[in-house]
């Protein structure tokens, strides 16, 4: 390994902006069960088939249908 390293030429990641941000996320264990047996089928991990899955609502600006269950 060299003591310094000369980065003035270096450019930009053009990929940079494209890349994936790690988050925790709180999923209900029937829904992760689910994406991991359709997940199979795809021969993908279920962690890309949710982000798929939620990057195609999201281009086609479908909103959720939520139905909140009746106050006792």
């Amino acid at each position: 390994m060299k003591k310094e390293y000369d980065f003035s030429k270096s450019i930009k990641n053009p990929y940079a902006e494209k890349l994936k941000k790690q988050i925790t996320i709180r999923l209900d264990e029937p829904v992760i069960e689910y994406f991991k047996k359709l997940a199979k089928d795809y021969h993908i991990s279920y962690q890309n088939l949710i982000n798929f899955f939620l990057r195609s609502c999201m281009e086609e600006k479908r909103k959720p249908t939520i139905k909140w269950p009746k106050a006792a």
